[in-house]
């Protein structure tokens, strides 16, 4: 069993947002235990939230972790690429995922 969520390595290429950058949430954000003060599986961000990129990391040496400033929540969470879409720059995709503007049922821990 792979730790991976897939075989893409994400840091052989350049970030898919910039600091600043104004996006929003494709998907639920839950509490995996990982943000302090919040109970484990409460909601953080729910889709369509809009927030700006603050901080930009990496994680399992795979994928690039955005840390979103969601201003009218008050804090920042760590979300992956391909749960965010880039309100600044639409056309710009979402790590490879399709354009159409759409949002994932599935709710993610975090």
């Amino acid at each position: 069993m792979s730790a991976r969520d897939s075989d893409i390595v994400e840091l052989d290429g350049p970030p898919a947002f910039d600091y600043g950058e104004k996006v929003i949430s494709r998907k639920n954000v839950r509490n995996d235990g990982t943000f302090h003060g919040r109970e484990i599986g409460d909601v953080l961000v729910k889709k369509g939230d809009v927030g700006y990129v603050k901080s930009i990391g990496s994680f399992l040496q795979q994928f690039y972790i955005y840390g979103i400033d969601f201003v009218d929540r008050g804090y920042v969470v760590g979300m992956k690429g391909r749960e965010l879409r880039s309100l600044d720059a639409p056309s710009a995709g979402t790590c490879g995922e399709d354009e159409a503007i759409h949002f994932d049922e599935e709710e993610t821990m975090r």
